[in-house]
């Protein structure tokens, strides 16, 4: 009768061909979840700017994390939530596994979270355009990125041609004032893109010397400047009258004239596709030389 081995290696040379399979049959399934990975994007947006650029640019739908302003378009609401602008999770942010996070500026939050990202290979960049036409051009960007080219093509074309449509008020330049909180009053100041966009409408901000992006401001210097034109944001048709009412008890020219109005803020702040709405909005005003309207758009 054939006695049984005592060689130790005998049952590890019996399982070889087996112990290959499986590991082969391993490594080939973790390479086609790694693959599977690459081919399906999966993006968080850190501030609401981001996730619009990023539905315009056709890639919506692989946005796995938003912050809480993330409201427009409406199908953003149903995105998970991640912090809000300032302050956020990157824990959280981690677990859903992103291939791209994308910022509006930098921040002590987004520098940490980039050093987290780096040694997964997961880059951060940030959307923070300066003038009307960076918009059109970040959202090709995007679509180079993130392979959506001829939706993201077809977005910035629609944006581009609209940005050439503007129509300048006539010379000369008309001051604006913008204000974007009553009590205390803040305006804006250092804006590049808010700048560039008020020039293409025929107006200088007073402000835009101030190194402060939004700087708080006295009545007094406001009536001093006696600006041409004050546009409103916050928006509302009740903050409109209660704020052109509030203006012209204190002598300002533009609000007993009716040049006051108002514009949604998400629109005008955000600085994304729908800032060339607040654009066309703005360019219309400041060409409008009638009465003051009976409710704001």
């Amino acid at each position: 009768m054939k006695q049984p081995t005592t060689d130790g290696f005998g049952k590890v040379r019996q399982c070889l061909p087996r112990l290959a399979a499986a590991v082969c049959f391993g490594l080939c399934a973790a390479w086609a979840g790694i693959a599977g990975a690459a081919a399906t994007p999966r993006i968080v947006t850190l501030a609401p700017n981001a996730t619009e650029l990023v539905y315009a640019a056709g890639a919506g739908a692989d946005i796995v994390g938003t912050v809480l302003s993330s409201d427009y378009p409406p199908a953003a609401r149903a995105i998970p939530r991640i912090g809000d602008g300032i302050q956020f999770s990157e824990e959280l942010i981690l677990t859903l596994h992103p291939t791209l996070v994308i910022g509006w500026q930098p921040s002590d939050g987004t520098r940490s979270l980039a050093r987290r990202l780096a040694p997964l290979g997961v880059p951060l960049i940030y959307a923070d355009p300066e003038s009307l036409d960076d918009i059109p051009s970040l959202i090709r960007d995007l679509g180079e990125r993130l392979d959506t080219r001829s939706v993201a093509d077809a977005a910035a074309r629609g944006l581009e041609h609209r940005i050439r449509d503007l129509r300048a008020a006539p010379p000369p330049p008309q001051t604006v004032f913008i204000e974007i909180s009553a009590d205390p009053l803040y305006t804006l100041g250092r804006d590049p893109l808010i700048n560039d966009l008020l020039a293409r409408c025929g107006g200088v901000n007073p402000y835009a010397a101030n190194a402060i992006p939004a700087p708080q401001v006295s009545v007094e210097s406001v009536l001093h400047l006696n600006p041409q034109v004050l546009l409103l944001s916050p928006y509302g048709r009740e903050t409109l009258a209660a704020r052109r009412a509030w203006w012209a008890r204190h002598g300002l020219t533009a609000a007993r004239t009716g040049r006051i109005y108002a514009i949604d803020p998400d629109q005008l702040h955000r600085p994304g596709p729908r800032l060339v709405d607040a654009a066309e909005a703005i360019c219309a005003d400041l060409r409008d030389h009638r009465q003051p309207p009976t409710s704001p758009r």
